[in-house]
């Protein structure tokens, strides 16, 4: 059983693919000083930090396969020019689909990837 906690929505100025793999979720939690949980949690009881909107689309973007300089160009144009309240729910949905899977996702079914592909297609820290 596994999951691969990419989600696809409209954002911004088109549909864009988001995923927090485990290599998105180190740089998160490093980012925020707090591990995934405790990010959502803030998310969804109004104790949120803006960079906890901020850092959680940037990182998506780029684990949904956007450049990151791109993803920080997009975040910088859309999330930090704007209110922080206008991007909350899709930081919530984002961090929510790592953390949980996605609701689209059928675990366990056939033709799911392995762990071991899963763990191949994240991308690690040091990619750009």
């Amino acid at each position: 059983m596994s999951r691969n906690a990419q989600i696809t929505f409209p954002w911004a100025d088109g549909d864009y693919t988001f995923r927090l793999g485990w290599g998105e979720l180190e740089q998160l939690q490093e980012a925020c000083d707090a591990g995934p949980y405790v990010i959502l949690s803030r998310l969804q009881d109004d104790t949120w930090r803006v960079g906890d909107i901020s850092h959680t689309i940037r990182l998506g973007l780029v684990g949904g396969g956007m450049k990151m300089t791109d993803a920080l160009l997009k975040v910088r144009k859309f999330v930090e020019a704007r209110p922080p309240a206008e991007n909350l729910l899709f930081a919530q949905v984002i961090l929510s689909a790592a953390c949980v899977g996605a609701p689209e996702e059928n675990v366990g079914e056939e033709g799911a990837p392995s762990p071991a592909e899963e763990n191949a297609s994240t991308t690690s820290p040091t990619e750009s």
